[in-house]
């Protein structure tokens, strides 16, 4: 019966990406895809039509998930299991596991496999990268990893200022800090800056993003994994022990499962923790800084978030303004950027024209700072003389809708526009800083400080 009323079904489940197990009640498999197949190392007519124990002998009705669902008639959410197929190749799956039910009765099971070898070879290579990085070298100081120090971020705005100079006076305790920003707003720079500055930039500088890896592995990969824990499982410390004595930098925090979020709040809270699937405690001397690009409390709102855990992160807040709300940095950041991209192309760019000066200060940066690099990069790497003109900016900053300019203030038009006449000036003689004060008509000094000002 389960069968005739799935036929139009399993055309539709050969085609998928994930491998699909489903057996009857009596334990026999009445559906397995190439994808299923091809991950077990067999072939389908060895597994269709046969009990699930005999064609995988190595499992038996406790072990057997399936089997294990037929009999309890409860789901089994994304078990985590390596193995070697029988063509010997080593595979780690991500399993979900589920009971088919026709009028309230258990009439069989459908387990669901996603392939996550290369995702979790990539995790073990990025702790075996980090524990080699964080061994200690014939009692030789240890390099930092980070690089950025609070002078080398680049802003004039009185807010960033402000928030900067607050991360400078929190970075020698060891206090959690929040940094709250958009996407490209240079969150990770300031956390560098911050270890950097901090008594233990001699230490380890781990980072993690809490979106870049399946919600199943980060566990594992936070803080480590016991041989046994799961199938295939090794004895392997995870990031909060390779970072001990220094900073480990988890980003994009919202991500985090909500169950992964309690773990942490309790390593915050005591300075230990227990390997998956072991009960040893172990403790742990970490500075955890933290960082989101969405409004915390939204996150909070939306389940995404524990609150706990949102007091505990955010004993001191840092919010990065967006590029938008600091368009006095975009002279400067412009020409940082352009003397960046100079020094690894064989670029003969110096400047921008006065139209593209028009359009930055027009265009709203949804990507930020990170997006006005890219754009200059861009542009320099096409442009055909000393100048970026309109023809070498991406098309769609071309098309400026009403909604992306921003709603400006006297004082903003006068800075712009004075922005623009310095611009102009500094263009119109080849960067030359007293010929450019003539054309002014202001002093070289007053030109200097308004150039480093602005």
């Amino acid at each position: 019966m389960v069968v005739k009323s799935a036929d139009w079904l399993y055309p539709i489940l050969e085609t998928l990406d994930d491998g699909i197990h489903i057996i009857n009640l009596d334990g026999k498999t009445i559906f397995y895809n190439k994808k299923a197949a091809e991950l077990d190392g067999l072939s389908q007519r060895d597994v269709l039509g046969v009990h699930v124990l005999d064609a995988f002998p190595s499992l038996t009705t406790k072990t057997s998930t399936l089997m294990n669902v037929i009999q309890t008639g409860k789901e089994i959410e994304d078990q985590q299991q390596t193995f070697k197929n029988r063509a010997g190749k080593k595979i780690t799956t991500i399993n979900k596991t589920l009971p088919i039910k026709l009028d309230q009765k258990i009439v069989g099971a459908i387990e669901l496999s996603r392939d996550i070898t290369h995702v979790k070879a990539m995790s073990e290579l990025v702790l075996k990268l980090q524990e080699q990085v964080n061994r200690p070298k014939h009692k030789k100081t240890q390099e930092t990893q980070a690089f950025y120090r609070f002078e080398d971020i680049i802003t004039n705005d009185p807010i960033l200022l402000r928030e900067l100079e607050r991360a400078k006076q929190v970075a020698k305790s060891t206090a959690p800090v929040l940094v709250i920003g958009e996407t490209g707003t240079g969150k990770e720079l300031v956390v560098q800056a911050i270890h950097q500055f901090s008594t233990r930039k001699q230490a380890g500088f781990i980072v993690q993003n809490c979106a870049a890896i399946p919600a199943t592995l980060l566990e594992g990969v936070l803080f480590g994994t016991a041989k046994g824990a799961f199938t295939g499982a090794e004895d392997r410390p995870g990031l909060f022990e390779l970072a001990d004595g220094g900073t480990l930098f988890l980003d994009e925090i919202h991500a985090m499962p909500i169950d992964l979020q309690a773990k942490l709040l309790r390593v915050l809270e005591d300075g230990s923790i227990r390997r998956v699937g072991s009960t040893q405690t172990r403790s742990v001397n970490v500075r955890v800084l933290v960082a989101t690009n969405q409004d915390p409390l939204t996150s909070i709102r939306e389940g995404a978030l524990r609150e706990d855990l949102y007091y505990r992160i955010h004993v001191v807040g840092i919010y990065l303004p967006p590029l938008r709300k600091r368009k006095q940095d975009l002279m400067p950041l412009c020409i940082h950027f352009i003397e960046k991209v100079k020094r690894k192309t064989s670029s003969h760019v110096t400047h921008m024209t006065k139209e593209v000066l028009n359009i930055f200060a027009s265009y709203h940066w949804p990507g930020n700072v990170r997006e006005l690099e890219n754009a200059i990069e861009g542009a320099m790497l096409i442009a055909d003389g000393d100048a970026i003109s309109l023809k070498d900016l991406p098309s769609y900053m071309l098309n400026i809708s009403p909604h992306q300019i921003e709603k400006r203030s006297l004082r903003d038009a006068l800075l712009d526009y004075e922005l623009k006449m310095i611009t102009e000036a500094m263009e119109a003689t080849r960067g030359n800083v007293k010929q450019a004060a003539e054309y002014l008509g202001i002093p070289r000094q007053t030109l200097q400080y308004k150039l480093k000002k602005k």
